[in-house]
């Protein structure tokens, strides 16, 4: 056990290393906890041994983890994560509206990428690794009076936006209100070279000594005279100071560096209904915000005005048959965007078109199998969550029980589809009495598009080979215990479905039979959101209150 001071509040921290032995591989836990900041405290997990990375077939995942070490708490739970641009910066927001940012220090320290760094045959044991760089308060909790409304403090999205002078830019929002926020580090300016002792002076140059601090009272003689003992006290400290000829002025100095994050703008009153989306353009001026049943066009500068884009609100609410679900603008052009829909449509826009985009340019769904639908067939067909590849040529999409990868250029169907937990299809109905069939998984891509992965039930996420002809398909658990892999298989259905849905499926990598581990499934845990890293095969996920990492 060793103490030192915090860097960020000046509290002193206990540093705690455990040695924590798993299947012959050795690794250290190092436990941080902060006297005096509140809020989240974190513990890092590092490997000590790289995993064998194949660039050319199945990748071995190895985990790090960067954890929240304060105790599970509904606003505790991570709600948010994304990755900037350069990969270098990682944003999570949580329940209780808080952003954390972590920065990547192992390119820091030895300069170049990874991928730079093998190629000059750099020792092979280093890993990406993200060390926490701040957290601030970005929501509160407010309430509509004229809605008699709620309005939680809850982390929907977060975005980040181009860097400039040194500072970053990221974007935020609740059910209602976005806000733009910018962090950089500031200067702490400080007194030094004062004509007092250390003994007698404090940082700020005020006198320390107890004949000042412990008594400033003023009294009047018996001729009426006004006597002050602090000012008396304060002429013997300097009267002391004999070997003093004169005075010198104290020497404003600022080595030290603090981060600050300040709020820009503040982008309000402009849904009616629950923010699902927010999404940068590639110009750096514009971003997209979207509800239920509109998409808002702002610019960053001006935050009291929005255009509405896209406007599925019928004129007779009894008429509404879809909400949007998600959206995103194209990485390159930035007159295009994608929406996806409850009924499991991708419709594709373009700005230049006209002012209000109530036509699309083209639209991706896929056909129902002939005497396949049934109760549940619309619930599962919503999207919950669409991407675009780096390139912009391919968008991912993932509902319920699949993921589906898309061809701007071919809309009559995906070019692959991958069975995510086909497993569950028979527990339907148990699904949709406790909800569960309502949760809205999220997906990504890697940088390469050579991969896509999303999350599923007891911590599980999947990661899938995008190539048609590719059969990767891998299970992992985001747990502390990184080498367990659940194979994904059928439960016992609780009832027979006879018209369940049958999918023409390229390939899914699970098993017909029961779980070989004999692991239930827990519905309370699911790994709904993950990000992958724009340029190396590194994953962050999150679980409940913990953020994991995966590399390959």
């Amino acid at each position: 056990m060793g103490n030192s001071c915090c860097k960020f509040c000046g509290g002193t921290v206990f540093l705690q290393c455990c040695k924590f032995w798993r299947l012959g591989l050795k690794a250290d836990v190092w436990i941080v906890r902060c006297s005096v900041k509140q809020g989240v405290q974190f513990a890092v997990f590092m490997w000590l041994r790289r995993s064998c990375s194949s660039l050319f077939g199945t990748a071995k995942w190895c985990f790090k983890i960067a954890e929240k070490w304060s105790g599970l708490g509904e606003v505790d739970i991570i709600s948010a994560i994304e990755f900037d641009k350069s990969g270098d910066h990682l944003a999570t927001g949580d329940r209780g509206g808080r952003v954390v940012l972590f920065e990547r220090t192992d390119t820091k320290e030895h300069g170049g990428s990874r991928k730079d760094l093998e190629k000059t045959d750099y020792a092979s044991g280093r890993h990406p690794e993200f060390r926490y760089k701040t957290e601030f308060q970005s929501h509160e909790p407010e309430f509509d009076y004229l809605k008699s409304l709620e309005i939680e403090e809850k982390i929907n999205k977060i975005r980040w936006c181009q860097t400039a002078n040194g500072a970053v830019f990221l974007l935020s929002t609740n059910d209602k209100t976005i806000k733009f926020w910018k962090v950089q580090e500031k200067k702490v300016k400080k007194i030094a070279d004062m004509n007092m002792d250390s003994f007698k002076s404090v940082g700020n140059g005020s006198i320390a000594t107890s004949s000042v601090t412990s008594s400033n009272k003023s009294s009047h003689t018996a001729n009426g005279e006004y006597t002050d003992k602090s000012y008396c006290s304060l002429n013997k400290d300097f009267s002391s100071l004999g070997a003093i000829q004169s005075l010198r002025l104290p020497v404003v100095t600022s080595n030290e560096t603090s981060l600050v994050a300040r709020c820009r703008r503040v982008y309000a009153h402009a849904h009616d209904y629950h923010i699902n989306s927010i999404s940068n353009n590639s110009d750096g001026e514009t971003f997209i915000s979207a509800d239920d049943l509109r998409i808002n066009l702002w610019n960053l500068e001006i935050s009291n005005q929005s255009f509405n884009i896209v406007d599925v609100k019928p004129a007779n609410m009894e008429d509404l048959t879809e909400v949007i679900t998600s959206a995103e603008f194209h990485p390159t052009h930035c007159n295009t965007l994608a929406y996806s829909s409850s009924k499991g449509s991708i419709r594709l826009i373009d700005l230049r078109q006209s002012a209000l985009c109530d036509r699309h340019s083209k639209l991706f769904e896929e056909q129902e199998s002939p005497g396949s639908r049934s109760f549940f067939t619309e619930i599962i067909a919503s999207i919950s969550d669409v991407k675009f590849g780096r390139d912009g040529r391919y968008i991912l999409s993932r509902d319920y029980m699949t993921l589906k990868l898309w061809d701007i250029n071919m809309d009559s169907g995906p070019v692959s589809t991958f069975q995510v937990h086909e497993y569950l299809r028979p527990r339907l109905c148990d699904l949709y009495e406790n909800d569960s069939i309502f949760d809205k998984f999220e997906c990504c891509l890697s940088g390469d598009g050579d991969r896509v992965a999303t999350g599923s039930y007891s911590n599980l996420f999947r990661v899938f080979g995008s190539d048609p002809t590719s059969t990767e398909a891998t299970t992992l658990e985001a747990s502390k215990n990184p080498m367990r892999r659940q194979v994904q298989s059928p439960s016992r259905p609780s009832r027979s479905l006879s018209s369940s849905i049958s999918r023409v499926v390229r390939r899914g990598g699970e098993s017909p039979g029961n779980d070989t581990n004999g692991n239930s499934l827990d519905f309370s845990t699911k790994l709904l959101h993950l990000a992958w890293h724009p340029t190396e095969n590194s994953i962050a996920c999150a679980a409940a209150n913990s953020l994991y990492m995966y590399y390959a």
